[in-house]
């Protein structure tokens, strides 16, 4: 998979200076470095500041019982904004002050674009949230793992539910034109079109952060579809469906683990009601789970966001393959995180050879009375 796109010269020039500063980086330090990369800030900072905390409280407990191999952990806080641009600047930087490990990207843009940087410098990356099948797909990034499944794992519940369940004959796929959300539609696209059940009416992608969705939902009116899927984030997704509220549409609209957050239900208010969206299984019954979300509870105050679950499997499976491998190098961390496995709140878990979690999975969600029900 090549990087392409207007910040490919960045990747290229980024990657230039990194041999320069390498040297000096590589040496071993007196603590394992692990950063974390992410929207920090911005429209979609509610995705990544969530495994800013949970790298803290996981830090917290490793350090306060000596570490690893005697070694304190230090983090290395970066604001991205889910921007690939920004990511590279990041990466970049990550790798200068001789980073051991990382936690991110969360955006899948912003991912695609750092991992050349993080392969040439050999360190190893976890992604809580970034789902486009290419990255782990490509096999150019033998340094990257995930927590959380793929896209092609999570536009087949979609469309089995919009198809199945919800009996759509005529379906809108409409996307925000990104790495994520537009892989993300051509999947469902084309599992619509195989299911023999129902047809795609609209097929088309939006500007992020314009003022006026009034076309688009004028091209899903017309179009007389009976189901929206939406590959993209909660700022896009709660503009356009309280357009459609607003003109009388009860189409059905289905979206993705980039709207299930808090934030879509907090922006489209009453809107939101009846919406539906793919996310990370409900992992509540999981003693692990019940237990980090009761850190962040007494930490912070707050109930925790998106990804925050995911992100503290993250962690824990680096420090688990940094313990069992003895290292930080990039081969022993990948072998170590491909057969070791670990329990997380999101289960139990080890990593296949793409580099994908082995026992996640994506469920159907639908907002009732102001918050996300996993539907069955």
């Amino acid at each position: 998979m090549k990087v392409t796109g207007p910040w490919k010269n960045l990747v290229i020039l980024a990657t230039a200076a990194l041999a320069l500063l390498l040297p000096a980086a590589a040496g071993a330090g007196e603590t394992i470095k692990i950063g974390v990369a992410g929207a920090q800030s911005g429209d979609l900072a509610s995705y990544g500041l969530p495994t800013v905390n949970a790298a803290k409280l996981v830090v917290d407990e490793v350090n306060a019982r000596g570490g690893i191999q005697g070694k304190k952990v230090e983090l290395l806080i970066e604001d991205d904004m889910c921007k690939p641009e920004h990511a590279i600047n990041t990466a970049t930087k990550l790798v200068s002050q001789g980073v051991d490990v990382v936690i991110g990207h969360i955006c899948s843009g912003a991912t695609k674009a750092a991992l050349p940087i993080y392969r040439e410098a050999g360190v190893t990356v976890i992604s809580p949230s970034a789902t486009s099948p290419e990255l782990t797909q490509s096999g150019q990034y033998p340094n990257f793992f995930r927590t959380i499944a793929s896209d092609d794992r999570q536009a087949q519940p979609e469309v089995e539910y919009v198809v199945n369940v919800l009996a759509a004959k005529k379906v809108a796929v409409i996307h925000d034109k990104g790495d994520y959300g537009k892989g993300l539609a051509e999947i469902a696209r084309k599992l619509v079109q195989d299911s023999g059940k129902a047809e795609v009416v609209l097929f088309e992608g939006v500007t992020p952060g314009a003022v006026d969705y009034s076309a688009i939902v004028q091209k899903i009116k017309q179009s007389q579809a009976d189901a929206v899927i939406f590959g993209g984030y909660h700022p896009e997704a709660s503009k356009i469906v309280s357009m459609m509220r607003k003109k009388r549409m009860n189409t059905a609209f289905v979206s993705d683990d980039g709207v299930k957050d808090n934030t879509f239900i907090k922006v489209a208010g009453t809107d939101a009601e009846g919406v539906y969206a793919t996310g990370p299984r409900d992992n509540s019954g999981n003693p692990l789970a019940q237990a980090a979300h009761a850190a962040h509870k007494k930490a912070y105050n707050t109930d925790p966001g998106a990804f925050y679950e995911s992100a503290y499997a993250a962690v824990l499976a680096l420090v688990n393959a940094m313990e069992k491998g003895g290292s930080t190098d990039m081969a022993v961390l990948g072998k170590a995180l491909r057969t070791e496995k670990v329990d997380t709140p999101v289960g139990t878990i080890h990593f296949d050879d793409k580099g994908d979690a082995v026992g996640v999975g994506f469920a159907m969600y639908q907002v009732r009375e102001g918050k996300f029900v996993e539907v069955k």
